[in-house]
């Protein structure tokens, strides 16, 4: 007898407990239970009584539906609707694999001698730091001295049109967030899900949305992932602007378009910097996970070193992953010193 047997004898359905059982596959615990005779019931003491959980309602009344039924339905629901998803976002994401596919094309097939200095270019364009440009040389030539040139520009590469398109996408949102109490309600509890979802979840459904030989299928992924920071600090930022100045704002008569560009943005730029450093810093990390699913760069290498246990492989890739974080981490923060000491000046 199970545990709850009463209470399905007690609203008299036992007619209906006996008219089906469940679909869904037999767990390897029940196969086990089963093959080993131990499937009797025993009794059970107030000490050691279940939860009412699906499975031990299931036990008592097998018309109830188990766990198992509830991750098959999702699963069919999902696989129901995966191609009219597929006909909508297939044209909507294709630019991504196109973006993606032509930088890591350009960043490989431009010669090093040509990738390097452009690099360290934009680095003192960004900081005006001759330390760091210096520091950021050392670094890339250090990475290809061991062969790992061509898998550290396809990291960067990866991390620049993903970083570039959170900027894109998330500034507006956040700014749409700052002007509308109501947008900000509605756009939390994703950006909150968004935040705590665990990173390998993202590529649960994108896998069976996207081939894995297309790029978009973990540039959707590191998108997603490292969005979120930017859109949190610039709606922050924006808020946090001093009222007394936008109040000066309005006397002079400015626009809510030029309260915008000309006060808010500026003086919340430093927080938005802010979040585009931890948006580059989550699509590095994301880029590594993403490796999984085809995602080319030091994020292979570390895979491959866990997959064949080749310790000096992995950690070499790893250090590598960490040089690219230190680099983009002190490049940004110094492009950010730059923007606040223009501001105080």
């Amino acid at each position: 007898m199970a545990t709850y047997d009463g209470i399905f004898k007690a609203l008299g359905l036992e007619d209906w407990c006996g008219a089906s059982a469940s679909s869904a596959p037999m767990s390897m615990s029940d196969l086990i239970a089963q093959s080993s005779g131990d499937s009797a019931e025993k009794e059970v003491s107030l000490w050691d009584l279940p939860f009412p959980s699906l499975d031990a309602l299931n036990d008592a009344c097998p018309a109830m539906p188990q766990s198992r039924d509830v991750t098959k339905g999702l699963e069919q629901g999902f696989l129901n609707i995966k191609d009219s998803l597929k006909v909508v976002l297939d044209p909507v994401t294709q630019p991504l694999s196109w973006m993606l596919d032509g930088a890591l094309y350009g960043m490989l097939a431009t010669p090093w001698w040509i990738v390097i200095p452009a690099l360290l270019l934009i680095v003192w364009l960004v900081s005006r730091s001759a330390g760091l440009v210096a520091f950021v040389g050392v670094s890339l030539a250090g990475l290809a001295f061991i062969d790992q040139y061509d898998y550290a520009m396809q990291t960067l590469s990866i991390i620049f049109v993903c970083a570039f398109l959170c900027v894109l996408l998330g500034v507006p949102i956040g700014i749409l967030m700052s002007r509308s109490d109501s947008m900000r309600r509605m756009t939390t509890p994703v950006l909150d899900m968004l935040q705590t979802l665990p990173p390998f979840v993202y590529l649960i459904p994108l896998i069976f949305l996207f081939s894995v030989t297309e790029s978009k299928l973990f540039g959707i992924a590191i998108i997603l992932y490292a969005i979120v920071p930017v859109i949190r600090l610039t709606d922050l930022g924006i808020r946090l602007v001093d009222k007394d100045v936008i109040e000066a704002a309005d006397a002079f008569g400015m626009t809510q378009r030029q309260k915008l560009f000309g006060v808010q943005i500026p003086l919340a730029l430093p927080t938005i910097m802010a979040g585009v450093n931890q948006t580059i810093m989550m699509s590095l990390a994301m880029v590594v996970i993403a490796s999984l699913v085809s995602a080319p760069g030091l994020g292979v290498l570390v895979l491959r070193g866990i997959r064949n246990l080749e310790l000096g492989v992995g950690l070499v890739a790893g250090l590598g992953i960490v040089l690219l974080a230190v680099i983009l981490d002190r490049v940004t923060k110094s492009a950010l010193q730059r923007i606040n000491s223009v501001q105080q000046h």
